[in-house]
């Protein structure tokens, strides 16, 4: 694996619309930087739940014939879900792939997620046992754990079978989830207690729209309302489409410690998300200008590695008035080169999706800002590019502090042992590793006094996990599996 960090999931739900698979397409294609491994849209006209998924992205995966409405379309109804998946727990297939049908007592459900569940391995372990040979697994994710637990409960409708899976006394789900839910009668849009993951929610006419960003809702020219609060339930159905605001929302769970996952702002998120209320360019803006002051170096040029480590760059440029210059070429059609069958295939791939200009840095004093480094891999052969096309000195410059511990809530960087910062210890030692002049990282006090003391997770950065990480402590948690 090289630094390209995968974050768990896209989510888009709408409620109420007439073509809604089509919106929950156009709602998917917008947030596809969110997952680039699999997709799906399941949808329900009041009497059963469609489905369609398929390994690769929408456009790919769907075609016109897949939202004829009323012509023998599979994906019939008012009411859809849309997903985007990369692998982070479970693997890579198309058993994997959301949404997920679940059978219950109470009708087939469709369930999408994005996070990761701390304690999924110990649930699954447990729920097998309770009924064995009964309560199997068709799926190696954590997102059907939260399906059984559904599937489990004993109440007279969805809604409070969802109550009690999500607040039983011993066997709850924890960690990180956005969820979506859809049955034949409502869509039930949850955001787990300490608010991990994005999940917004808006209108479209009199249609509810929940996303995991806010383009989403852009490019079906809907509106959000506001952000989905830490431990809310929200009910649509056809009774509170009719009411003001379209939803009916329910505490589901106490939210005490509020910790919003800071390395979406400075990697995955698109420039025009929000996080906090702050746009997500902005903060990758300051993100330069404080390092620009921490670490400052005489240069010709500052350079970003495209595309989240933009803003950052610009915002060094300004901060230090050294000339802004985009050295880096990407090419945005080669897609995913994880994907490609051979080693020497992804080498050759990786060279025409990431190439830099000779002329701009031959014989001159480099600045390059990335948004971090993770494993270390493709951060040597960015640096290396540089030095090919002849640069003078190379000084790389991280917008976020050192990642020295793994994610347990949705990024693929489970193990201490794949990252560069963990095995290398010392700056020093990653600067020679990436083979950099010299190697600076943004300090954590510096980003916190951008984003915010409070309400943040940093646990990659300082190892402070809020929701204990129950599977990993015990040893069952092996990457890429539940």
């Amino acid at each position: 694996m090289g630094d390209g960090v995968k974050e768990a999931c896209g989510l888009f739900g709408v409620f109420g619309d007439p073509s809604a698979a089509h919106t929950a397409y156009l709602g998917s294609y917008a947030q596809q930087h969110r997952g680039m491994e699999s997709c799906g849209i399941s949808s329900t006209d009041g009497h059963q739940i469609y489905v369609k998924t398929g390994m690769g992205l929408v456009p790919e995966v769907f075609s016109k014939k897949d939202f004829a409405n009323g012509n023998g379309s599979p994906l019939e109804g008012y009411a859809a879900l849309g997903h985007v998946r990369y692998s982070t727990t479970g693997d890579s297939s198309i058993k994997n792939a959301q949404p997920l049908v679940v059978p219950t007592l109470l009708g087939e459900i469709a369930l999408a997620h994005n996070g990761n569940l701390t304690n999924a391995v110990g649930l699954k372990e447990k729920l097998m046992s309770m009924a064995p040979g009964l309560i199997n697994f068709a799926t190696t994710t954590d997102s059907e754990v939260i399906g059984k637990l559904i599937a489990r409960s004993q109440a007279d409708n969805l809604e409070e079978a969802i109550i009690d899976a999500f607040s039983h006394p011993k066997d709850t789900a924890k960690g990180a989830y956005s969820l979506l839910i859809l049955n034949k009668d409502a869509m039930y849009v949850i955001r787990d207690p300490n608010a991990f993951r994005p999940l917004f929610i808006g209108r479209k006419g009199k249609s509810v729209i929940a996303a995991s960003e806010p383009f989403a809702f852009t490019v079906n020219d809907a509106t959000y309302d506001r952000e989905v609060k830490p431990g809310e339930l929200i009910v649509v159905n056809k009774d509170t489409m009719n009411s003001d605001p379209g939803y009916r929302s329910i505490q589901l769970l106490k939210s005490s410690s509020i910790t919003q996952c800071v390395f979406e702002g400075v990697y995955y998120a698109r420039p025009d998300h929000v996080i906090k209320g702050v746009s997500v360019s902005k903060m990758r803006l300051k993100f330069g200008h404080r390092l620009a002051q921490e670490y400052p170096v005489g240069a010709d040029i500052v350079t970003p590695i495209p595309d989240s480590g933009n803003f950052a760059a610009v915002g060094y440029s300004e901060e230090s008035g050294i000339r802004y210059m985009p050295a880096y070429v990407r090419s945005h059609h080669v897609g995913r080169t994880f994907m490609l069958p051979h080693q020497s295939d992804r080498e050759v791939a990786a060279k025409i999706k990431l190439a830099v200009i000779p002329e701009l840095v031959k014989d001159k004093r480099v600045i390059v800002v990335d948004d971090s480094i993770v494993r270390g891999t493709t951060s040597k052969n960015r640096i290396q590019l540089l030095w090919d096309a002849g640069a003078k000195e190379v000084h790389l410059r991280i917008s976020c502090p050192p990642t020295r511990h793994p994610c347990f809530y949705g990024f693929d960087f489970s193990t201490y042992e794949e990252l560069i910062a963990h095995r290398k210890g010392e700056v020093e030692e990653i600067r020679k590793h990436v083979g950099a002049t010299t190697l600076g990282y943004l300090s954590l006090e510096g980003m916190l006094e951008i984003v915010g003391k409070d309400g943040n997770c940093t646990a990659c950065w300082d190892g402070n996990y809020p929701v204990d990480p129950e599977d990993f402590k015990a040893g069952r948690l092996k990457k890429g599996k539940c």
